[in-house]
């Protein structure tokens, strides 16, 4: 547990260029507070002090506004930014070094039992107020926009925005975890507006050149 607790300290120094020092992040950090909680809690869940193990998490959710159930398999380096409003569900299941932003949920859809909640591989990141939602897999290397829906398989080395979510990149050359930026991606709703507006300027034009070469005809036959 301590090990896992010294990478995730390790893993929000070397991601976040705002933490200064590991002694900073330690005490100022709600989402390692959250995770360090967890570690705890899932401790006691393992050895079936399922009651105390929801007490521990009950107590972090009310001061780091973090929701991380006991049950969830979480692996080492989980950095969790910011992390106000977010829910990680009892099934679920976090791979290594993997980053999530504020208001995510790794939920379930009210469907299913027993595995109900997803699994994401290593190097995963998940952006600010998105929803995985069901029990299938986000493969390693996997970058989710911020508010995408998520309820399918996502390939690895992919990239998917969009409600529902979309992939838009697949088999990137470099981890996807390590690029934190969630502006600078591909928006497809916009850009089949883009295509359709085209569209509609080339009708625009060619109707336009149809009422001249009709008003040429009329004038033609007017004179003669």
């Amino acid at each position: 547990m301590f090990k896992q607790l010294r990478a995730d300290i390790a893993s929000v120094k070397e991601r976040d260029p705002a933490a200064r020092s590991s002694f900073e992040i330690w005490l100022t950090y709600s989402g390692l507070h959250a995770v360090r909680s967890y570690r705890f809690s899932h401790w006691c869940y393992k050895r079936k002090l399922f009651t105390m193990a929801r007490i521990i998490s009950q107590m972090s959710r009310f001061f780091t506004g973090i929701e991380i159930h006991p049950g969830a398999t979480i692996g080492k380096g989980l950095f969790i930014d910011h992390g106000m409003g977010v829910v990680i569900g009892e099934t679920a299941e976090i791979g290594d070094n993997c980053l999530i932003y504020q208001g995510v949920t790794l939920g379930g859809t009210g469907k299913d039992k027993g595995k109900r909640h997803p699994t994401l591989g290593n190097n995963v990141m998940v952006g600010a107020g998105a929803k995985v939602l069901g029990p299938f897999k986000v493969g390693d290397n996997v970058k989710i926009a911020a508010n995408a829906v998520v309820l399918e398989e996502i390939p690895p080395n992919s990239t998917a925005v969009g409600v529902p979510a979309r992939i838009i990149r697949r088999d990137g050359t470099k981890p996807v975890c390590q690029d934190l930026d969630q502006i600078h991606i591909p928006d497809p709703v916009a850009q089949e507006i883009c295509r359709l507006k085209h569209q509609i300027d080339v009708l625009e034009n060619d109707l336009t050149a149809c009422e001249l070469r009709n008003s040429r005809k009329n004038s033609d036959k007017t004179n003669n």
